[in-house]
Formats: structure tokens, sequence, C-alpha cells
């Protein structure tokens, strides 16, 4: 029986007490309810000096610990949360990059008390991932997707995403139509823009992706399962961060999401730390590679 989660410990305390009190042996009575007798006599000498019927649960804590955070960093670290809205081990990294010595556990622990990490849902299923091409280098898996928005409750537009699975590189366009035209013309920009030969892509099966659009790119192009998100894990994580950081403060027009996207995916690619490639950036695991050569 927990005793500082159970509700009833209070009123069981007390009961206790009143056995004693009414002749039975402290270790009988230790016994019955599964404490130690020195639990029980110093239930019997609080209730003695206070003169309550009721035991109230008081935490040990204490309330003050040598080890603690200090003040400056406990708010180091909230600030470094709300301006990065990344996850605990990606906070820890900045913080250890910008001077600030502290543990991942207690990043942990400050932003939970905090209120500042999203519980994962107990009914979210994990979902078995299919077999990739084997991915070595920039280029080799390449995910394209479209983000459909709605502006002011009626005009639609469409965002394509792209993102390297090796290096985390990334790119968007915004266009008022959607179609294959539209999905060549985007996969086009994005060959021109990065420092890499894309030599697989892998879509999902949206009529922008069809074997229209396989046949006209010239590359060799896969499709994820049906009702399978996960498969475009990587893709699908860029975009709900897109979505995040950026799209929902610029729900105006193509014009304007197209004129401030830039600025963005520099951001992006240049100075967002990720943790699956080992807290770098796009471009520095780009760099990794050209340096190998």
């Amino acid at each position: 029986m927990a005793y500082t989660t159970n509700p009833k410990a209070p009123r069981l305390r007390a009961k206790a007490v009143n056995m004693v009190r009414a002749g039975r042996k402290v270790s009988e009575v230790a016994r019955y309810f599964g404490y130690t007798k020195g639990a029980v006599s110093k239930w019997c000498k609080k209730m003695r000096k206070e003169g309550s019927w009721i035991i109230p649960t008081i935490s040990s804590r204490p309330h003050r610990h040598p080890n603690g955070l200090t003040e400056k960093k406990v708010n180091a670290i909230i600030a470094c949360k709300k301006r990065r809205r990344r996850c605990s081990e990606v906070i820890h990294r900045y913080l250890l990059n910008e001077g600030v010595v502290v543990s991942l556990s207690s990043v942990k622990r400050t932003l939970d008390r905090a209120g500042l990490i999203q519980k994962r849902s107990p009914w979210k299923r994990l979902h078995l991932s299919i077999e990739r091409p084997l991915v070595l280098q920039p280029g080799d898996l390449v995910m394209v997707d479209t983000i459909h928005l709605m502006i002011s409750g009626k005009k639609r537009i469409y965002v394509y995403t792209l993102i390297d699975v090796c290096s985390r590189w990334c790119f968007a366009w915004a266009t008022d139509k959607i179609g294959t035209r539209q999905s060549i013309k985007f996969l086009k920009m994005a060959q021109n823009v990065a420092e890499f030969k894309f030599t697989c892509i892998q879509s999902d099966h949206g009529s922008e992706f069809s074997q229209h659009f396989s046949e006209r790119i010239k590359i060799l192009h896969r499709h994820s399962r049906v009702r399978k998100p996960n498969d475009n894990s990587y893709l699908e994580r860029f975009n709900r961060t897109l979505q995040e950081e950026c799209l929902d403060d610029l729900r105006t027009s193509v014009k304007t999401f197209n004129q401030k996207m830039p600025t963005y995916l520099t951001y992006y690619n240049d100075e967002r730390l990720h943790m699956g490639i080992n807290f770098l950036t796009p471009n520095q695991m780009l760099k990794r590679f050209q340096a190998i050569g």
C-alpha cells in the first residue's frame, strides 16, 4: 500500500493507533496492516502530540537540496523550451552549446514540473516500418508530400514538401494548384537548390504523384503503403514542424508563403539541431559527406 498516494492512508493510520490504544500490541498491529513497528509507533506519538484523529500524509521531500538546480538554470531551461519548442534532448544540447551545464534528467524534470512536456497518448499505436532502400549517402532516399491548407475558409493552397532521409535537408514550395505538372516543377526546383543528386523518390499515393509523374521525372519512384503514414515518418514529422513553426503564421497567400519560406528553410537547414543525426544541422551533415568525397 503506497504511503503517499493512497487516499485512505490517513484514516488507516488512525485505525491502527486506535487498535494500539485498545490494548493490541504494536507488533501485532504493524503485521496486520503491513507496516513496520517503527511506523506504527510514530503514528501513536504523532496522534498523542497533536491530538488529531486523522494523521495526514506529509511529503518527506526536502525543501532544499545541495545539488539542486539554481533558479537561473531553471529559468534558462524554461526559456529555451519556449523559444525553441523542441524535445528535451534537443533543448539539453542547445543549453550545453550556450554554456549552461545541466543533465538531461534535470531538463526533463524541470520541463515536466513546468507542464511543458506533451505526454504521449497511451492509445497511440506503434507501427512496424517497411523495408526501405539502403540509405548510405544524401539522395539515396528523398521523400515528397503535399500539405493542404485553407485560407479564410474558402481558398485552398497546397504546400509541396521534401526531405532527404540521410541528411534531413528539406525544401518546400507553395502553389494554388496541384497536379503532375506542379509536382514535377517542385522536384526540379528542389534538385536545382540541393547540393546532391536525387536517386530515389518516395511518396504516398496522391494523384499528384501518379504513374504519369513517375514516368516523367526519370528517377526511381516508389510509393509508401496505403494508409500507413509512418512509412513516410521523416517527412510527416517535417510537415508537422513546418506547420507549427511557420505555416500557422503565414496563412495569407501563396505569394506571402513563397516570400517568407526561404528564411525558414535557411534556419531549418543551417541552424536547427536534429536529434536523429547526432544533434547536427542538415547542412553540417551534408558537409561531412562532401568531406568524405
